[in-house]
Parts: C-alpha cells; structure tokens; sequence
C-alpha cells in the first residue's frame, strides 16, 4: 500500500484514561493503551488520513519523527487495520432491553426489597442465615452431593447471565457460554470490548454477577421462611434452598481473593486505572528477589507494562495476602466443617453393621469423590507430562 494511501481501520473506541487512551475494537474486544500522542495520530488516521500526512503531522505536532512502519505493523498485529475482509454488517446487539430492564430503576427497587426482607427475617431467625452446619439437609451424603452439585448450575448461570446482560446493556455483544474445567461443568463470560467504554460503565459489568448472588441469596432464605411446616421448622425445601444459600455465600467470599482475577479485582483494578495490575505486580515482586539472589538473567523486562501498573503493582502486595486470608478462612470456616460432617454421616453409615441403603448410598457416594479426586490428579500430571515433553 502507498504510504499516501489512507488505511482501511475497523470501527474504534477511544478511552482517554488520564495520560492515556484505551483504544479498542467493540467486536473483538481487542485494545492497546496508548500515550496521548499515538492515540492522536491514530485518530487522524482512522478519520482518512494517510500514512505520509499522518507522519508529517505528528513531527509538526510533537516535535519529533514517527517510526511510521513499526507503528503500522502494530496496530495490524492488534487487528485494527481491515485486511480485505468483508465488513460485518454492524448489528443491534440482542437481548440489550432486557439488559436495561435487568438493571432498571424498577429492577434495583426488587432487587433491595428482597435482600432487606431477607436481612430482617434473616435476624429473627437463625436458620434462615445459611451455615455449613445446615449443608447436609438428609442423611444421605450421595442425595446430598447430587442436590448441591447440579443445584447450583442454574445459580452459577444466573451469576454469569448478569454479567453478560449488563455488557449487553451498554451496547457490548457480550457472550454467555459453557465449558468445562477438568469434570466440572462451568459458566464463562466473554465481555468483548468492555475496555472500550469509559471506567465508569464498568463496574456494573463486573459486580452484576456478585449483585445475582445476593439477590439469590435472598430468594433461597425467603423461600425456606414460607416453605416452613406447621410446627415452624424448615420444611426438606426450605433445607435444601439454605444448603445451596451456603454455596452462594462460599462463591461471594471467594471473591475476595484477589489474587486469583476474580470479579473484586477488576473492580479494583478499573478504580486504579490498571489494565494488567496483577502481572505487573507479579513480575515487580519476582524481579526484586530475583535481584536479591544475584540473578539478573532471570529479571523480565518491566516496560511491557505502563508506569501507572508499576507503580500500583508496587504496594499491591497486602491485596495478595488479603487473598491467602480469605482462602485459608474459606478452608476454616466453610470447607473443613463441611468435610468433617462428611467423614462422621460416612463413618456412621458404614460402621452401621447393616447393609442397608445408607451403607450403600456410603460407598456409592465415597467412590464419586476418590474417583474425581483420582481423576484430578492423573489430569494434572498428565498435563505436566505433555509440557515437558513440548519443551
């Protein structure tokens, strides 16, 4: 292409986010974080400009020449420039009313009403807040397992469904789909081009999955209060909504380890105006000890990322402790119990000295988990083995 010649670009949002811009393609969800001057000189570019003009504007603006091939063959590498391709046909993006009705004025009045409702029944009775000690509704471990395993599926979708409509509110083409990690099956929200609106927007994207799990939380201890029998205990329903209510608490807790990328942190990191705050932090720690050992081969390049990470990686240290916490005080108070409670219901089952159906229902139950234990660890070697063997 001749360098008088203006560049084809697919449509581009630019973010100014302090000295920078994020700048990014909605479809694909592709963005680079530019200084003030590069997001210029492809702003005039991407308004028909040619490579040539571009160039000379950008010496007569700043002061100083552009390497304007380097710059090309990158906004090419990050899928900015069009390539022949036919333009896709730009589309209203579906299920974005619905998105604004999930999110509207109307919707936050429910979402309040069942979360304060819950709070104060919730403070009048004790067995509406959910407990590992309320996890084993029977005294069927398999019943049990099977219960909570598939009962939460719809839970984690709805977490996963409100992600994906309040992407789709703003006008993203936010994508909810399923796959599977190991035997697990799980929920996954792709959110393209949500670096391309303003900070601001996102926050409600990243929480609306934490704003499901409470609302849910909610709905589960309000449905086991009118589900009660006539002598006022939980009915076997009312048991089972509580069950699953733990699980929900566990997953909203879990969001605390921050460590780990989960929704928190990238609330945290958009307040920062972080774009790779966790990397940067890890690469900065491991580079100090690193120096401390004398090992300055081993010292990565810390210019991949912008002084505004650096800078914030720094002190994020203690957020990476917060995490270590939150996990070692999800084993101690949620996990463990739960596993305690597990081993006294098989014991008893199968010391019973009766081979009756909750001696089975024992042994049917504890060879699911060996087996998904066994089978975890023969994946992860297998996994360790096929990486030394590519390297």
């Amino acid at each position: 292409m001749s360098s008088d010649t203006p560049v084809l670009f697919h449509d581009l949002s630019f973010v100014p986010e302090g000295d920078e811009t994020v700048v990014g393609r909605l479809d694909t969800g592709s963005y680079a974080v530019l200084p003030a001057d590069g997001a210029a000189l492809l702003g005039r570019m991407a308004d028909g400009m040619s490579p040539e003009r571009a160039a000379e504007w950008y010496e007569s603006e700043f002061g100083e020449p552009i390497d304007m091939d380097d710059f090309l063959e990158t906004l090419h590498e990050l899928g900015f420039v069009r390539t022949g391709e036919t333009v896709a046909e730009t589309r209203p993006v579906r299920f974005q009313k619905l998105g604004a009705a999930a999110f509207s004025p109307l919707a936050w009045l429910v979402y309040l009403a069942i979360t304060v409702t819950w709070l104060v029944l919730g403070a009048r009775h004790d067995d509406l807040l959910p407990d590992p000690h309320q996890f084993f509704f029977v005294q069927s471990a398999l019943v049990v397992q099977v219960v909570i395993t598939f009962g939460q599926l719809p839970l984690v979708f709805l977490h996963e469904g409100f992600h994906t409509l309040a992407g789709r509110r703003l006008g993203l083409p936010s994508k909810l789909g399923m796959s599977n990690r190991f035997m697990y099956i799980v929920f996954e929200t792709r959110m393209n081009g949500l670096f391309s609106v303003e900070s601001r927007k996102r926050y409600l994207p990243f929480l609306s999955g934490m704003l499901a799990d409470v609302v849910v939380l909610g709905l589960l201890g309000l449905l086991a209060h009118v589900t009660r029998d006539a002598s006022g205990a939980l009915s076997l329903t009312g048991r089972v909504a509580i069950a699953l209510g733990f699980t929900v608490v566990m997953r909203l807790i879990w969001q605390f380890q921050l460590y780990l990328r989960t929704d928190l942190y990238y609330v945290f990191s958009t307040a920062l105006r972080c774009h790779d705050l966790h990397d940067a932090a890890v690469t900065l720690l491991r580079n100090r000890m690193w120096r401390a050992l004398r090992r300055p081969e081993r010292v990565v390049d810390e210019s991949q990322w912008t002084e505004h990470d650096r800078k914030a990686g720094r002190w994020y240290g203690p957020f990476v402790l917060l995490g270590i916490v939150v996990m070692l005080g999800l084993a101690i108070f949620g996990s463990i119990p739960i596993v305690l409670q597990y081993v006294e219901i098989i014991g008893r089952n199968l010391g019973s000295g009766h081979l009756d159906l909750y001696f089975w229902d024992a042994v049917v139950s504890l060879v699911i988990n060996v087996g998904q234990l066994a089978l975890v660890a023969h994946l992860a070697r297998r996994k360790r083995r096929i990486g030394r063997e590519v390297s």
